[in-house]
C-alpha cells in the first residue's frame, strides 16, 4: 500500500517513512500542506498521514479541500494539540482518525492498518484466496497448513495480488503501491519479486497475463 506523510517535522517524517517502509508500505514524504494536497489530487495513495500544524496550508484545510473535491482517501490526522474541540474539528473536516503527539508508533501502525482494512470493505485482517491466507495484521502467510516466510516487500507484492485475486494487476499498479514515489530503479524489479513468490508458493500461484500484468490464482 502506498502512503503519503504530510509532516513538517522532518526528523519525525523521515522516521515514520523508514518505519512504515520496514512494515512493507511504500511511503512518500512532503513537508507542507499545499504540496500534500497536490500530491494526493494528482497521485494514487491508499492513505494519508496528515499533520495539522503545517506551513502555508494547515491540515484542516487540506482535508477539507480533499473532501470538497470528492476524494475519499483515508486520512489519519496527527497533531501536538489535544482536547475534544481539536479532535472534533479534525473529524468534522473529513478525517477518518486522529492521533495526538507524542504517540506510540505501534498504535500508529495499528490505526493505519485498520483504516486500510476499512477502506477495503472488510473489518477482517485476513485475506484469503483458495488455500492461501494472509493475515495483514500479524504479517503472516499460510498456504494450507504451512506457513510461508516472506520478506516485507514480498508480502506487499503478494498483498496487492491477493486483494484482487482472480483479477489482473498491472506491473505499474504494483510499482505504484509497493515502491515509493522516489523509486527510479528498473521496473522489472516486480518480475524479480513475482519469481520469488512463485518459488515459495508454487509456479502456478501467479499467472503472467502477457501485456497486462499478473493474476493470483486460487490455490
Amino acid at each position: 500500500m502506498r502512503l503519503l506523510i504530510v509532516e513538517d517535522e522532518r526528523r519525525l517524517a523521515v522516521s515514520l517513512a523508514r518505519g512504515l517502509t520496514a512494515e512493507g508500505f511504500a511511503a512518500d514524504v512532503v513537508h507542507d500542506g499545499a504540496e500534500g494536497l497536490h500530491r494526493v489530487l494528482h497521485g494514487s495513495y491508499d492513505l494519508v498521514i496528515l499533520d495539522i500544524m503545517l506551513p502555508g496550508m494547515n491540515g484542516y484545510r487540506v482535508c477539507a479541500a480533499l473532501r470538497a473535491a470528492g476524494h475519499d482517501v483515508p486520512v489519519l490526522m496527527l497533531t501536538a494539540k489535544d482536547g475534544e474541540y481539536d479532535e472534533a474539528e479534525g473529524l468534522d473536516t473529513g478525517a477518518d482518525d486522529y492521533l495526538t503527539k507524542p504517540f506510540s508508533y505501534v498504535v500508529l501502525v495499528a490505526r493505519v492498518r485498520a483504516l486500510l482494512r476499512r477502506r477495503g470493505g472488510s473489518g477482517s485482517p485476513v485475506v484469503t484466496a483458495g488455500a492461501l491466507r494472509m493475515d495483514t495484521a500479524a504479517r503472516r502467510v499460510h498456504l494450507g497448513d504451512d506457513e510461508i516466510p516472506l520478506t516485507a516487500k514480498e508480502f506487499a507484492v503478494l498483498e496487492q495480488l491477493a486483494l484482487r485475486a482472480g483479477q489482473v494487476v498491472s506491473k505499474a499498479e504494483i510499482l505504484e503501491h509497493v515502491w515509493d514515489f522516489a523509486y527510479a530503479g528498473d521496473p522489472n524489479i516486480v518480475e524479480v519479486y513475482v519469481s520469488t513468490l512463485r518459488r515459495k508458493l508454487g509456479p502456478a500461484a501467479i499467472r503472467t497475463v502477457r501485456g497486462a500484468g499478473y493474476r493470483l490464482e486460487a490455490l
